[in-house]
């Protein structure tokens, strides 16, 4: 594929929107499936309810780490696209669809094991039955999954940003309308329930990604072969710096799901059901955070790969400045309107423990939302430049050694309550902050050669 020539980004507000609006999209059709398979179940009982939702959070949990080693296609995309080798790019698409494979082969391969494996949990019988029929059809779609997500990582890289988007909506809006159909049996098709949740994913899905791959190889074909030289030195590459980015992933949410379970469950239920919500509630604020450091990291690799290094640092800071300002808004909501927001939450004539509880939690999360800003596009920044071993080694450090046991002990064993569960979020957000802060100023990622030198050909 011929190259291009390179057009230095400018860190303007412009182009920084430009490319985050239409990731906050791509990120909110997958909050708003998770919320239509729950709705759409809820009628059902509450063990479709939560087959449903327990079922959607162990299907990430299995695609978690190769969603993370696909991140760094973006970074490989970005960088060799700022060096004008768009044939170069486009194998890096590729390596990243060979992982989607191997995810899919994983998938295949636990099917069998899913019975055995749910039976070492306490699920009542009617759960655990529904969830094994759930999790079967997902996990046939596990590797389209990472195909949708390698691809969007591949052209976001190119600066395309708006493509993903697309895909995605279409996804959303399959999946959706699959429900309906599967669900509750309409068109002819017998009403499935949770299978039939699970029946729609699936088929939305491998739609989405058959697409998305068809247009991919159609645009191949149109400035070269339809699969540039594959290059094993190179797949390497990816895994040996996709792999960190992974496992920063896998560890950290691992590191969470201890602390809701085990940490803020022993609370009861009304302290970890306040969380539950407060954590939705951020999950909005996030979408927006996280896509402008997505869109921050895609300049930055695009600098750094066009040779321009000395145009990060002010990426970086503007990015953040954006960042930080949502969630400054953010946060003064949170304070502001506490009762409103939690009210969603509250079962019909109110909750008094679940809205007290909810609106400390809630403002006290305010805290944490500066950090989270910092750590999202530090994190980001320091991925573009292939600095993942850092990260991950930060994130495992503070989460397992100072985060996870620390909270155990505040919390549960000398009873200091919900207040000291918030308060270890901010403590672990902001030491995480400080660390990458430190590793970014540093320049260590400026030595760092990622692509490493273009083959001649």
């Amino acid at each position: 594929m011929p190259s291009t020539p390179y057009h230095r980004p400018e860190a303007s507000l412009t182009a920084l929107l430009g490319l985050a609006w239409p990731i906050i999209v791509s990120r909110s059709t997958q909050v708003v499936i998770g919320l239509a398979d729950a709705v759409m179940v809820a009628g059902l009982g509450e063990a479709a309810l939560a087959a449903t939702t327990a079922g959607a959070l162990n299907t990430f949990c299995i695609l978690i780490l190769p969603m993370g080693i696909v991140f760094i296609v973006s970074s490989f995309a970005s960088q060799l696209f700022g060096r004008g080798d768009l044939a170069g790019a486009r194998r890096y698409g590729f390596y990243g669809l060979a992982v989607a494979a191997a995810t899919q082969a994983v998938c295949l391969g636990a099917i069998p094991w899913i019975p055995a494996v749910l039976g070492r949990f306490a699920y009542a019988e009617d759960v655990q039955r529904l969830m094994t029929g759930y999790l079967t059809w997902r996990l046939l779609s596990g590797g389209a999954a990472i195909g949708i997500e390698a691809l969007a990582n591949y052209y976001g890289g190119l600066g395309r940003t708006r493509l993903p988007m697309v895909v995605n909506v279409i996804a959303m809006v399959i999946n959706v309308l699959g429900n309906w159909v599967f669900i509750f049996g309409h068109l002819g098709v017998p009403a499935l329930g949770v299978t039939g949740a699970a029946m729609a994913s699936t088929l939305a899905t491998w739609l989405a990604f058959l697409g998305f791959a068809a247009l991919f190889v159609w645009e191949g074909e149109r400035a070269g072969p339809r699969m540039p030289g594959f290059r094993a030195q190179e797949l390497w590459r990816m895994l040996r710096f996709g792999v960190p980015s992974g496992l920063n992933w896998f560890f950290e949410f691992f590191a969470f799901i201890f602390f809701v379970n085990v940490v803020v469950a022993g609370l009861g239920t009304t302290a970890l059901a306040a969380l539950m919500a407060v954590f939705q509630i951020g999950s909005v604020a996030f979408m927006p955070a996280f896509a402008l450091a997505s869109a921050g990291a895609i300049l930055v690799g695009q600098s750094i790969g066009a040779d321009r290094r000395d145009d990060v640092p002010r990426m970086v800071w503007l990015t953040f400045l954006v960042a930080a300002g949502w969630q400054g808004v953010v946060a003064v909501v949170y304070l502001t309107t506490p009762e409103l927001l939690i009210q969603p939450f509250l079962e019909r004539g109110g909750d008094g423990a679940l809205l007290a509880i909810g609106r400390r939690m809630l403002m006290l999360s305010a805290a944490w939302l500066l950090f989270d800003a910092a750590v999202g596009v530090l994190a980001e920044a320091l991925r573009a430049a292939g600095d993942t071993a850092f990260t991950l080694w930060a994130r495992l450090a503070i989460a397992w050694l100072i985060f996870v046991p620390g909270s155990y002990v505040t919390v549960r064993l000398l009873g200091m309550g919900d207040v000291a569960a918030v308060l270890w979020v901010v403590l672990y957000l902001s030491l995480l902050a400080a660390v990458l802060a430190i590793r970014f100023w540093a320049g260590t990622w400026r030595r760092i050669e990622l692509v490493g030198e273009v083959p001649a050909g």
